[in-house]
């Protein structure tokens, strides 16, 4: 599985299913939070809330002549050998008050998932971990302000346990966006990170006695 950031909360996540290379992409953005959406193809497109920088469905091509296929709210899901499992979350601490609602999506993919936390603003329940699962690869915000903070992330993630952690929504350059940068929640996880421009990983790749943070540089 080779798993690429485009900044914000997308992510191209690609692998080779029955033969053909097999394409996800995350909460694709618009050009009005200063970043550009780089050109890109999906068979699949995960779309965790309705906000301009999640939702940018037009920004994605499809695969050949098939346009991608859509997935924008919670329940189970197949499509092309990829299972997606979309389970219900607040945007805030007030059940949605104040920002609404949000899905995280469980991407399985070649016995490997992906956890896609969209904007994720609350600690989970224990009915969110049950319908969520084991999780190796999880994909989580850290930029506070509309999303959990450094410290709140870290508490999710001892919550869902996973093989690798990978932040999203956070201050890069160029973002047009009032929210905190990776280093807290680098601090919080213990410092110890590898920065890659991709993260390629197998199933048997996958670390078993520790959690890994992987900081992914904008593509």
């Amino acid at each position: 599985m080779n798993i690429t950031w485009l900044g914000q909360s997308c992510f191209k996540i690609e692998e080779k299913v029955n033969g053909e290379i097999v394409t996800v992409v995350t909460d694709p953005y618009d050009k009005t939070i200063g970043l550009r959406l780089p050109k890109t193809k999906a068979n699949l497109v995960t779309v965790s809330h309705d906000h301009h920088d999640h939702n940018n469905i037009e920004g994605v091509l499809g695969m050949e002549e098939n346009e991608p296929f859509i997935i924008d709210r919670s329940g189970e899901y197949e499509y092309k050998g990829i299972f997606v499992n979309g389970v219900g979350s607040f945007h805030d601490k007030k059940e949605g008050e104040e920002r609404g609602k949000s899905v995280m999506f469980r991407i399985e993919i070649d016995g490997v998932s992906v956890l896609h936390c969209g904007d994720l603003g609350t600690n989970l329940s224990d009915a969110q971990l049950e319908k969520i699962g084991e999780v190796d690869i999880l994909l989580i915000p850290v930029g506070g302000k509309y999303t959990l903070n450094a410290k709140e992330a870290a508490e999710v993630v001892r919550q869902v346990e996973p093989r690798i952690v990978v932040p999203m929504h956070y201050k890069i350059p160029g973002l047009d966006l009032d929210i905190d940068d990776v280093k807290a929640f680098s601090k919080e996880m213990g410092n110890g990170s590898e920065v890659v421009s991709k993260l390629k990983m197998n199933k048997k790749d996958l670390p078993v006695d520790e959690i890994k943070l992987v900081i992914l540089e904008k593509q």
